[in-house]
């Protein structure tokens, strides 16, 4: 039946077209994004898992800087251990040479003694970034190796502990050898501080006590005064002495004097090792020291080495080769341990690339079927729009009923 109300034909043609349509742009956005999951619309499922996926390589390339800090970290300290190692190696080239009888030994000796200074200025210097792992300082560090992610979604982060190792001749020590009326640390024991007033004279805290009556040759006392670094070395004729402590008082307040401080120093003579420090200056001063004490770090023994004599020569041979033992099983330990963060660190690079590779499979358009598509719904939908149009004729035909 035909009729001019309702043109069955032309509603079929007009959903066939209004399809094409939405398969059209459905298809030309997927060419555009590069994607045929762009939003959780297109598919909230796929959507979800990929947008999960895509937090975890977010954090695995933050995981890949942290594996590349530690691993240059660890790789400084490693060199220095082996640097150690070497110079040790030298000092008992030196050693052995003086257990010669026909030789200069106080020439060896001056040798040694350049030999342990450098080995001082490698640990010193075995740094990165602040963190030095072989000055006894730090026991451990700890490296962000992983996230990991359980059935349930629960995240969690992996460390790789790196053990630090103790090639110092001296550490910080606790020793009572600071006193004073006021802003001193809570032990007294390896530091203390203490703040001098801005209008240059002294407040409460202006007297530094040097209290230790029981330093060891090779001892260290240092002090900081704003920016400047001023020490004094304990000797053994300073440890010979009587009054040690007066020894080293006089010698910081020479060195102060020296360094060109904005401080008046006087040494207080009523009281052993007390200096009285006065702010010369505008702005408030702060004042620090620190004690360093010779002979207890990891080579330590170091500190005693002296082949100026036949019997010192002899004891050296056997001290040399414990130091040399002790510098070898560091430098092994950060290798093991340096190997390892390469390894997980090349791990972590895979993984961010399957993880990617992932996610591209679930959410990225297939570029060459969504061409074809494109071309195959361009073809309909010019169909479409013809059949549309004879529909939309049909009725035409009526007309021809009524002509006479």
């Amino acid at each position: 039946m035909s009729s001019i109300l309702t043109n069955n034909s032309a509603m079929v043609a007009l959903q066939t077209l209004k399809s094409v349509n939405s398969n059209l742009a459905k298809t030309q956005d997927m060419i555009s994004t590069g994607k045929k999951v762009a939003s959780a619309k297109d598919n909230s499922a796929v959507f979800a898992i990929s947008k999960v996926m895509e937090s975890d390589v977010a954090g695995f390339k933050a995981i890949s800087d942290s594996l590349a800090l530690g691993e240059s970290t660890v790789a400084v300290a490693r060199q220095a251990t082996e640097t150690v190692s070497e110079l040790l190696i030298d000092m008992k080239e030196k050693i052995v040479a003086a257990q010669e009888d026909n030789v200069d030994r106080s020439k060896i000796n001056d040798d040694v003694t350049e030999l342990k200074n450098q080995i001082d200025s490698v640990v010193a210097a075995a740094q990165f970034n602040g963190l030095n792992l072989i000055d006894g300082n730090t026991a451990s560090a700890q490296v962000l190796s992983s996230l990991d992610r359980d059935s349930s979604g629960n995240v969690s982060s992996s460390t790789i502990t790196v053990t630090g190792q103790d090639l110092a001749t001296g550490n910080y020590t606790a020793k009572a050898v600071f006193t004073g009326t006021d802003g001193l640390a809570a032990d007294n024991d390896d530091s203390f501080g203490f703040a001098l007033d801005a209008n240059g004279g002294t407040n409460d805290d202006g007297t530094v006590v040097i209290v230790d009556p029981t330093y060891d040759a090779g001892d260290k006392i240092s002090l900081r005064l704003g920016d400047i670094d001023v020490s004094y070395t304990v000797t053994d004729e300073d440890v010979a002495s009587t009054s040690v402590e007066d020894i080293v008082a006089v010698n910081l307040k020479t060195l102060i004097e020296e360094s060109g401080a904005n401080v008046s120093v006087d040494y207080n003579v009523a009281n052993a090792g007390t200096l009285v420090i006065t702010n010369d200056g505008a702005d408030s001063l702060f004042v620090s020291g620190q004690f360093t004490n010779a002979g207890s770090g990891g080579l330590g023994a170091m500190a005693g080495i002296d082949v100026s004599s036949q019997a010192g020569a002899a004891a050296a041979l056997g001290t040399i080769e414990t130091l040399i033992d002790t510098a070898i099983d560091a430098a092994a330990a950060f290798g093991s341990v340096e190997g390892r963060i390469e390894t997980q660190s090349q791990f972590i690079s895979n993984l961010t690339d399957s993880l990617t590779s992932g996610i591209g499979s679930l959410v990225d358009a297939n570029m060459e079927e969504a061409s074809a598509r494109l071309q195959a719904l361009q073809v309909q939908q010019q169909l479409a729009v013809q059949s549309l149009s004879i529909a939309n004729q049909a009725p035409q035909s009526i007309l021809s009923l009524f002509r006479g």
